[in-house]
């Protein structure tokens, strides 16, 4: 059984920064395109960065430059360091990962690949 847990969210203050974990299992992870999602109240779902199997990544523009995604195969992790965070970063941050061939990685609707549940991201003064 896949499992895709998401861990180091929580509370910052703007221009603070966070690194969220993905730790992956039950999957060949090499073989996995990973990618973290965000969703804000009211808002649909969207990609914040992506990495494919072989690290390539791809970021949104609202946080490219300030976020890296980077990903580790021998401990089946993926991990988003997040700076100089403001309020509009405010979400929960969602793991993704697919298996993929793709040497870029490319977004994912909600129906596609296994999810993590979720980790609430807080960004307020």
């Amino acid at each position: 059984q896949v499992h895709l847990v998401e861990s180091g969210g929580g509370l910052v203050q703007p221009g603070g920064s966070l690194r969220l974990s993905c730790a992956a299992s039950g999957i060949i992870f090499s073989r996995y395109a990973m990618g973290w999602y965000r969703q804000a109240a009211g808002n649909q779902r969207e990609l914040v960065a992506g990495i494919s199997r072989v690290g390539t990544p791809l970021y949104s523009q609202s946080v490219k430059g300030r976020f890296t995604i980077s990903r580790d195969n021998a401990k089946s992790t993926v991990t988003l360091q997040m700076n100089s965070l403001n309020p509009e970063d405010t979400a929960v941050y969602y793991c993704n990962g697919r298996e993929s061939s793709s040497s870029v990685y490319i977004a994912v609707g909600p129906g596609t690949g296994h999810w993590g549940q979720g980790t609430q991201v807080i960004v307020s003064s």
